[in-house]
C-alpha cells in the first residue's frame, strides 16, 4: 500500500514537471529572452560550475602540507635493558615569500577562469540573439506571406465570380489557383522554419520553451563608420583576447613563482624520546630542504609558456581584427543595399493599387502577376537584407552582450 502511494506521488510531481516544461514561457523582448538563457542554459550552469572547480583548484595548491606524527617503539635483546621510544610531531612548509607568489598567481588565474567563462556566455548569448532575429524575420515575413495568402484568397474570389458571369477565361482563373497554392505553401514552409527556430531557442534555453512573437528588432548601435576606433574598442574587450591577457599575466607570475622555488624548504617539530627508566629527552625540530633536483629548469619551463601566451595573445589579436573588418565590410555593403531598397520600395505601388488597376481591366493578367511576383521578392529580399545586416552588427558588437 505505501509502495503504491510512494509511486502516486512520484508519478504526480513527475507529470507536474513535465507539464510545466510543456508550458512556454512567454518573452515580449530579446532582453528578456536573453536573460532566461542566461539563467537556464545548461552549458552555462556546468561552466559556472567547472570555473568554481579550477579556482578551489588553485587555492589548494598554495596549502600547507599536512603535519607529520611518527612514534617508534623499540625493545632491547637482552633482559633488563627495557625500551626505548621516540615521538615526533613535524610540519613543513615553503619559504613565506612563496606562498605570497602563488597568491598572486591565483589572482592572475581567477581572471583567466572568468574571462573562460565569458567566452562561452558570450557564445551561447550571441546564439540565442541570432534565434531571436531570425524569429523577429520570420514573423515579419509571416505577416507579409498572410497578406499574400489573404489577397490571392480575395483574388480567387473575385475571378470565380467573374468566370460564372463569363467575364474571363478559366486560364487566367488557374493562374489565380497557383497563386494561392504557391501563397499557401510558402506559409506553412515559413511557419514550419518558425517552429524550428523556437525548437533551437527552446534548446538553448535548458529545454524550457520560449514563446516569442516580436516582429521589431530592437535599436542598435550606429554603423561605425571609423573601423579604427571600433578596433580598438571592440578588440580590447573580448574575452577571448582578455583570457589571453590574464593568460600572459599569470605566465609572468609563474616566472616569479618558479624563481621563488629555490628558496629552501622549511620544517619544525617537536620531538619526545621516553624510556623504561624513566627517562625522557624532549626538544624541537628544525631542518630545511634545498631544492637542488626538483626545481631544475621550471624556469625556462615558465619563460618558455610566457613566450607561447605572448605568440598566441598577438595571433589571436590579428585574426580577431581580421575577422572583424570581414564583418564590418559586410555589414556597411548590407547598409547600403537596405538603403537602396528602401528608397525604391516607398516609391513602388501597394498592392492594393495593382489590384484595383486589374479588377478596373487597366492591366492584363501576365502585367499584374509580373508586378505582384517582384514585390513580394522584393520585399522579402529587404527582409532578409534587416536579418543580415541586424545579425552582422550582433556579432560586431558581441563584447558588449
Amino acid at each position: 500500500m505505501k509502495a503504491k502511494i510512494i509511486l502516486s506521488v512520484v508519478l504526480s510531481v513527475g507529470w507536474m514537471i513535465a507539464t510545466a516544461q510543456q508550458t512556454p514561457v512567454v518573452a515580449n523582448s530579446m532582453e528578456e529572452v536573453l536573460l532566461l538563457v542566461q539563467q537556464n542554459n545548461e552549458l552555462l550552469k556546468a561552466g559556472e560550475s567547472q570555473t568554481e572547480a579550477l579556482k578551489l583548484q588553485a587555492r589548494t595548491e598554495n596549502n600547507l602540507s599536512d603535519p607529520e606524527v611518527t612514534y617508534s617503539h623499540l625493545w632491547g635483546n637482552q633482559e633488563g635493558m627495557g625500551f626505548t621510544g621516540e615521538f615526533i610531531a613535524s610540519q613543513s612548509f615553503d619559504f613565506p615569500t612563496l606562498y605570497a607568489q602563488r597568491n598572486k598567481l591565483n589572482r592572475e588565474r581567477f581572471r583567466t577562469f572568468d574571462a573562460q567563462q565569458a567566452t562561452l556566455r558570450q557564445q551561447i548569448l550571441l546564439q540565442a540573439e541570432w534565434a531571436c532575429m531570425d524569429l523577429i524575420y520570420l514573423n515579419q515575413l509571416q505577416a507579409l506571406l498572410d497578406n499574400r495568402l489573404r489577397n490571392a484568397e480575395e483574388l480567387r474570389r473575385f475571378y470565380v465570380s467573374q468566370l460564372e458571369k463569363g467575364a474571363t477565361n478559366i486560364i487566367e482563373t488557374n493562374k489565380i489557383e497557383l497563386e494561392l497554392l504557391n501563397a499557401r505553401n510558402e506559409a506553412r514552409q515559413n511557419e514550419a522554419a518558425r517552429v524550428a527556430k523556437l525548437a533551437e531557442l527552446k534548446a538553448l534555453n535548458g529545454g524550457i520553451a520560449i514563446e516569442f512573437t516580436d516582429s521589431v528588432y530592437r535599436i542598435i548601435p550606429e554603423y561605425p563608420e571609423d573601423f579604427g576606433a571600433f578596433q580598438l574598442e571592440a578588440v580590447g574587450e573580448l574575452p577571448e583576447v582578455n583570457e589571453l591577457v590574464w593568460s600572459e599575466a599569470a605566465a609572468e607570475r609563474q616566472i616569479a613563482v618558479a624563481k621563488n622555488q629555490w628558496l629552501p624548504n622549511l620544517t619544525v617539530g617537536y620531538r619526545m624520546n621516553p624510556s623504561s627508566g624513566g627517562e625522557r629527552f624532549n626538544g624541537f625540530i628544525v631542518g630545511v630542504s634545498i631544492p637542488i633536483f626538483s626545481n631544475r629548469n621550471k624556469v625556462k619551463q615558465a619563460k618558455a609558456e610566457r613566450y607561447a601566451v605572448n605568440q598566441r595573445l598577438w595571433g589571436t589579436m590579428k585574426t580577431q581584427t581580421a575577422a572583424l573588418h570581414q564583418l564590418w565590410t559586410k555589414a556597411g555593403e548590407l547598409k547600403k543595399s537596405i538603403d537602396e531598397y528602401s528608397s525604391v520600395l516607398e516609391q513602388q505601388n501597394s498592392i492594393e493599387l495593382l489590384n484595383k488597376a486589374l479588377h478596373a481591366g487597366q492591366l492584363s493578367m501576365i502585367e499584374y502577376f509580373v508586378n505582384v511576383t517582384t514585390f513580394y521578392q522584393s520585399m522579402q529580399n529587404y527582409l532578409q537584407l534587416q536579418n543580415d545586416y541586424q545579425k552582422t552588427m550582433a556579432e560586431m558588437y558581441r563584447f558588449k552582450l
